[in-house]
């Protein structure tokens, strides 16, 4: 739907405008496709960020103790699972996106106040998984490195590190779970009523 000037501003009045009121005039579609595009990007990069970072020490431990190569890709499939955490949000948060048709009329006002408030919500969602998701790739990176390390050296660490791995894994998954929460409020309407 093409906004055009919502408010009725003439030059004066957007010459003399705050930047907070001139964010309000960028489309509340870019907005959340936006989210969506930052949840997605950095999940992924979080999750590569671990994979190299684990991957890199697991070959370089495997060197020494041929044994742990197989046992320590565990590492790396938690650091995966960051990359798909990002993939469901990003559906779940393009399944809230829906073009408004038609809105009553005099009510453009309102309608408007709403979609911007749907894509400020699922922007918010994707700085929110994305940043977590982002954080978790790299602390399940850091620890799985320093679990095939410590698995070369004695084999009876890896249990105790992976327990660690996996409570830095589930920094994620919570990421995810308030995302969720986060963009339940954010639903566009094809047809604007109040």
């Amino acid at each position: 739907m093409n906004w055009g000037n919502p408010y009725n501003w003439d030059a004066a009045e957007w010459q003399q405008a705050t930047w907070g009121e001139r964010f309000m005039f960028i489309d509340p579609y870019f907005w959340s496709y936006f989210g969506v595009g930052l949840a997605l990007a950095t999940s992924i990069i979080g999750a590569s960020w671990g994979i190299f970072v684990t991957g890199v020490s697991l070959l370089g431990s495997t060197v020494k103790a041929p044994r742990i190569r197989s046992k320590n890709l565990i590492s790396v499939i938690f650091c995966e699972a960051v990359a798909i955490y990002g993939v469901i949000m990003a559906i779940i948060m393009i399944g809230k996106i829906q073009t408004i048709e038609s809105y009553p009329n005099g009510q453009q006002d309102e309608c408007y106040t709403t979609a911007l408030f749907n894509g400020y919500s699922l922007f918010w969602t994707g700085i929110s998984v994305g940043l977590s998701n982002l954080i978790c790739g790299i602390a399940v990176g850091v620890t799985g490195s320093g679990c095939a390390i410590a698995d070369a050296q004695t084999p009876e660490t890896f249990v105790k590190i992976l327990v660690v791995e996996i409570f830095g894994s589930a920094l994620g998954l919570f990421g995810v779970i308030v995302g969720i929460i986060q963009c339940s409020g954010a639903t566009f309407l094809k047809n604007c009523t109040s």
